[in-house]
């Protein structure tokens, strides 16, 4: 990885009490940004924090140093020093006189989007959100000069603040063979977008921070006519894109539908509920939450459906290290009202989330859908082969089960189609006047377990219960069965009878007849699948087993 940053051209501008401590400065290579504000001492920033550069106070003598050696302030002021890619900020007091300077130090580094380079090569749009800071300009900087001189595309970059190719008339070397077209101001973006798709024919067009919903609109209009996007938007995760009324456009745009009484009870949702307007104008929405750590969404508009759904939602992470790249795939965890959380626990009808649980992602296995947390073992996940129970719920609320299901960690996934379901939930009243949803469950052998409200406690209940059940069906009795001898048959015949006919249907403790130590081991296995605790008492040859319920 190659970085370049012109840092001496920066210092240049900065006055002698400034420039001289950066000079002398040990992490002067990690240096971010110098920050002059009047009347204050000057700060330098970073990667660890803050530091003072000296003991005096910047005068307006100190930023008139500064400002007559930069380029003019734009519209949104901002300006640059000519040939390089660092970016001064100006803060301005009523009267618009400049009484504060922000200089970020301005970048090209060469290899780092490596860990995206097959993206682009799928020729699709793709979206880069992240916090101010966090290399979103460097990105797409480096992606211009990939698509232009690696893949030898025509690229002209949309550059408003003259960021992403540095100031002046000739663009920085770090853009390669992209064009870049100038803004005049920045309420004019959209505008020089269309005009570059109608005079220039690009194949790619680069625009960073896409913030209004004229650009918005521009965006979706260049997708329409075939031409790849890569853009740059505010904001830590794709939700906030379908939250923000300027912004969704990019991802579908979202509109609410009304939905008939039959419809709005197949899906268990309300009758009003939020959908996709229209395709996305990115396909592939990138995350960077550091620059070396991104979440990777490739379908943006099956993305946006789960989201808008509430269905919890996989996605792709990756982290690169000492030039290794490393994919993993996690799933997205809903976001949870702390106030409805904390109702529920009093209630006792909620665990404590788990610490390593409580950031917005979690790993998934890559060779199996289901969620398997190893180090917080979920109390009924004992299914083989971690198999999760499909469950359709019919006349309820999807949201409010699925609520439950993360809370209580169940070993559940909700079932849109009753085809792919294991087991039924209904509401009694409901189950009575639908003979059809009775006659495909007979005919699926599909168990229908049934509630008289769609409380949380009741929801919670039934779960539970079917859980239970689905475990017992769950032992392999045949396998377990194999190779025993007729005494260590009877000795399983006897658990298996006490466990599901006392324990739990009974939800009482028994005792098993007496045995010697290796039955006893086999009793104890059995045991363990239910999830059950036992110990042993007595003294040889009369010791014997006894179980207890959950």
């Amino acid at each position: 990885m190659l970085i370049t940053d012109d840092l001496e051209q920066l210092l240049e501008v900065l006055p002698y009490f400034i420039r001289n401590p950066l000079e002398l400065h040990s992490n002067r290579k990690n240096l971010i940004e110098v920050v002059m504000d009047l009347g204050r001492r000057p700060e330098a920033r970073f990667p660890t924090g803050p530091e003072y550069l000296s003991n005096k106070t910047v005068s307006w003598y100190d930023l008139d140093y500064s400002i007559k050696r930069i380029g003019n302030f734009s519209g949104d002021n901002r300006s640059g020093i000519e040939r390089t890619l660092h970016r001064i900020s100006s803060i301005r007091n009523r009267q618009g006189s400049i009484i504060g300077l922000t200089c970020r130090v301005g970048r090209a580094i060469f290899g780092t989007i490596s860990i995206i380079r097959d993206l682009l090569e799928t020729n699709q749009s793709i979206l880069l959100l992240g916090k101010p800071g966090v290399g979103k300009t460097t990105a797409i900087r480096e992606i211009a000069r990939v698509l232009a001189d690696e893949m030898e595309k025509r690229v002209v970059i949309i550059d408003t603040s003259n960021e992403i190719a540095g100031d002046g008339d000739i663009p920085h070397p770090a853009i390669g063979r992209a064009r870049r077209m100038q803004v005049a101001r920045p309420e004019l973006q959209h505008q020089v977008m269309i005009e570059a798709v109608e005079n220039h024919m690009p194949e790619v067009i680069i625009i960073d921070e896409i913030g209004t919903e004229l650009e918005s609109l521009a965006a979706r209009t260049i997708a329409e006519r075939g031409v790849q996007l890569v853009g740059t938007a505010h904001g830590n995760y794709l939700e906030s894109l379908v939250k923000n009324p300027v912004l969704s456009d990019l991802v579908g745009g979202i509109q609410y539908v009304t939905l008939g009484d039959d419809e709005a009870k197949r899906r268990g949702t309300q009758k009003s509920i939020l959908e996709r307007k229209a395709s996305p104008a990115f396909q592939i929405a990138i995350e960077i939450h550091e620059r070396n750590d991104l979440i990777i969404h490739e379908k943006v508009d099956h993305a946006i459906d789960q989201i808008l759904q509430g269905y919890q939602t996989f996605v792709q992470r990756r982290i690169s290290s000492n030039g290794t790249i490393h994919i993993l795939y996690e799933q997205t965890l809903p976001e949870i009202n702390p106030n409805y959380l904390k109702s529920k626990k009093k209630l006792g009808l909620v665990k404590d989330i788990p610490k390593n649980q409580s950031s917005r992602y979690r790993q998934r296995t890559d060779d199996n859908q289901s969620i398997i947390n190893l180090e917080n073992a979920v109390e009924y996940n004992t299914m083989p082969d971690h198999k999760l129970l499909s469950l359709y719920a019919y006349g309820l609320n999807f949201q409010e089960i699925n609520a439950v299901i993360q809370m209580m960690q169940f070993p559940l996934m909700l079932s849109r189609e009753i085809s792919k379901a294991d087991v039924i939930l209904a509401l009694r009243s409901n189950l009575k006047q639908n003979t059809k949803l009775r006659q495909i469950a007979r005919t699926r052998r599909i168990t229908i377990y049934t509630i008289h409200s769609s409380t949380v406690p009741q929801i919670t209940r039934a779960l539970k219960k079917m859980l239970e059940i689905h475990v017992v069906s769950c032992v392999k009795w045949s396998d377990i069965f194999q190779g025993k001898t007729d005494e260590q048959l009877s000795a399983l015949y006897e658990v298996k009878w006490a466990i599901e006919k006392i324990v739990l249907t009974k939800k009482q403790s028994v005792e098993l007849l007496s045995s010697l130590a290796d039955i006893r081991k086999i009793q104890h296995e059995v045991v363990k699948l239910y999830k059950l605790r036992a110990r042993s008492f007595g003294e040889e040859p009369y010791r014997r087993l006894c179980i207890y319920p959950d």
